[in-house]
């Protein structure tokens, strides 16, 4: 075994650093993976980028939802950028090799950028039930001191909540095997190489997953039965279709998010045949949400999607502009 040992005082031995072996069962053409992984990774971070370019430069956008879709951009951004840059040293440069506290760093930030998306969504539903059932009142409760509270909370909630997975898993004694089948740290992959036991870990990940994503999921299951209750109310057809059109986005990232949660979840539990399964879903599911996001928003809302061509258009015109002097 290629594990680099380093004795301690006891009988036992510790590792010193894991070594990354990609997707299981498929190592011998796994590099095939990267062009999808790296076109995924590159428009997530292009199309992130140019949300925050539009929602900055167009007035018309500068409205509590869409500085909600911004703070979920840089979210997004961080968590692709979390996996994808050592995912891509694998696969390129054969680069395996993580140190132990690089590794407990990964998984630090891969559940707290994931913990800020869900609260992120909690926020963004919030808004719109406030938007759609006390619109009168929605300029003074959605406020811009509100937005920036929201966010600190949310950073500061999952900064400090999500602490005990990686300091649990660095407790762990991991005294053999350093050969972790997957392309990325996660918890319950690293601590299935500890040699002692890891049941307080998953305990851990558990409670923490049940108090942290799923009580955001239950406050946003509330506020869609208050909204959808609001909404049937109203006389007319056109204006309940106008209300519901605003909250088609959120609702199709939310499904896909936090179906695909239940779904790793799940197979990660069930230990499946083919392990290949819960590591690749493990991976799309760090890297397809901030790519799908911004795509979903642009297609789906007529007035970002308006100030894309107006941002374009302005800078097209800029750079004619700058171009015929020098003609």
């Amino acid at each position: 075994m290629s594990a680099s040992l380093k004795g301690s005082n006891s009988s036992k031995f510790q590792v010193s650093e894991f070594i990354l072996m990609g997707f299981p069962g498929i190592h011998s053409w796994q590099h095939w993976l990267s062009f999808p992984l790296a076109i995924l990774y590159l428009s997530a971070i292009g199309a992130n980028i140019l949300i925050l370019i539009t929602i900055c430069q167009d007035p018309t956008l500068q409205q509590p939802m869409y500085y909600f879709l911004s703070i979920l951009s840089v979210v997004d951004m961080g968590l692709a950028t979390t996996i994808m840059p050592k995912i891509l040293a694998i696969f390129w440069f054969d680069a395996k090799v993580i140190s132990l506290p690089e590794c407990f760093a990964q998984i630090y930030a891969i559940h707290c950028f994931v913990g800020m998306e869900s609260g992120i969504f909690l926020c963004m539903a919030f808004d719109r039930y406030v938007a759609i059932c006390h619109p009168l009142r929605y300029p003074s409760i959605v406020t811009n001191a509100l937005i920036l509270k929201a966010t600190v909370f949310m950073v500061l909630r999952n900064g400090l909540f999500v602490i005990p997975v990686p300091v649990l898993a660095a407790q762990r004694n991991y005294c053999s095997r350093n050969e972790i089948e997957h392309c990325l740290c996660s918890n319950l992959g690293v601590t299935s190489l500890a040699c002692d036991d890891r049941r307080p870990n998953s305990i851990c990940q558990l409670i923490l997953a049940w108090i942290g994503m799923g009580s955001d999921l239950g406050l946003i299951i509330l506020s869609y039965t208050l909204i959808l209750r609001s909404v049937l109310r109203l006389n007319s057809a056109e204006a309940a279709a106008k209300a519901l059109s605003t909250c088609s986005s959120h609702l199709i990232l939310i499904l896909f998010f936090y179906t695909v949660v239940v779904v790793v979840s799940v197979t990660h539990l069930a230990e499946p045949k083919a392990p290949l399964i819960p590591v690749l879903l493990n991976v799309l599911h760090n890297i397809i949400p901030p790519s799908l996001n911004p795509i979903v928003y642009a297609l789906r809302t007529k007035e970002l999607r308006a100030s894309f061509q107006k941002v374009f258009c302005l800078s097209l015109e800029k750079n004619t502009r700058h171009q015929r002097p020098s003609a």
